[in-house]
């Protein structure tokens, strides 16, 4: 996948104030970050530890064990689907098309420069995770 500007939005507690956010020029590079995150946490609960080791059900409990943790990621908008055709019946009952008016699709005009951030949650985060670090590992 292409490089998506990814947000990770997480809080540590109930507490409010824990909640902070992180910022990467790509998912891999989020996925990376939460990693990091994780070993810096380990590293500070085993200072005399040199060595520090996990596996995936490991990196799934720190993550579980945040109030909240979720990634917004850019993505593109696809143009909207409008309908080839309008008929009097669309008016007549009240309808209205996606853009409140009835065009044909092929002559609407779409404003490519839309983009959005859309909201993922703490499952997908670990998804991507698992997909992430198997890719690492051939």
């Amino acid at each position: 996948m292409a490089n998506r500007h990814t947000i990770v939005l997480m809080q540590n507690s109930q507490n409010r104030s824990t909640r902070t956010f992180m910022d990467y020029d790509s998912i891999s590079q989020a996925m990376d970050g939460i990693c990091t995150l994780y070993e810096r946490k380990l590293k500070d609960l085993n200072p005399a530890n040199r060595n520090i080791t996990y596996d995936i059900a490991d990196l799934y409990n720190f993550i579980d064990g945040l109030a909240d943790m979720s990634a917004l990621v850019y993505f593109p908008l696809p143009p909207p689907l409008l309908p080839h055709t309008c008929t009097s019946k669309h008016f007549e009952a009240g309808n209205r098309t996606p853009l409140d008016i009835c065009v044909n699709y092929h002559t609407s005009v779409y404003d490519h420069s839309i983009q959005a951030y859309l909201p993922n949650d703490r499952q997908w985060i670990k998804q991507r995770l698992l997909q992430h670090l198997k890719k690492l590992a051939h």
